[in-house]
């Protein structure tokens, strides 16, 4: 999710839209738990930290019961309902996306979830053009797994 945010706040800035990003990760090694917070804006931003999410995209389960007492009571929640078994009751909008899935059977690589999930977020919230995210997808993705990259997030605009 580190990289979807990066990418997402690559094509709001060239959007002109004011961008802060950060990131986090867990004490442990490569695979434990990644945070990433995007701010996007149209005006200068004031406190560049999340206090209340309008949007939490969530790809685990412990990254939900971590993550949800941050997103607004009428936010948008979307979740990869392939491995998010439990999903507390709330007052958000949520949609359920079984990225994880799709990446393994359409994309052949379950690394690309995360792409779906950022087209996902795109169609939900319109929050920056299609073509912006495949600029920054461009940008941000080593040649050879652009494609691949592109692919898995036009997935996620269709669901």
């Amino acid at each position: 999710m580190v990289l979807a945010g990066q990418i997402l706040g690559r094509a709001a800035a060239y959007e002109g839209q004011y961008v802060v990003q950060t990131q986090s990760y867990g004490a442990e090694a490569r695979g434990s738990g990644a945070k990433s917070e995007v701010i996007l804006s149209r005006s200068r931003i004031g406190f560049p930290m999340v206090r209340k999410c309008d949007v939490l995209v969530v790809m685990s389960q412990d990254a939900i019961e971590n993550n949800l007492k941050d997103l607004k009571k009428n936010g948008t929640m979307l979740i990869d309902s392939s491995v998010i078994q439990k999903i507390p009751n709330t007052r958000t909008r949520v949609k359920e996306i079984p990225a994880t899935k799709m990446a393994e059977e359409q994309v052949g690589e379950k690394l690309a979830a995360n792409m779906i999930m950022l087209g996902a977020l795109v169609r939900a919230t319109k929050i920056v053009d299609e073509t912006s995210m495949e600029k920054a997808i461009c940008e941000a993705i080593p040649k050879k797994a652009t494609a691949t990259n592109i692919r898995a997030f036009k997935i996620g605009l269709k669901s």
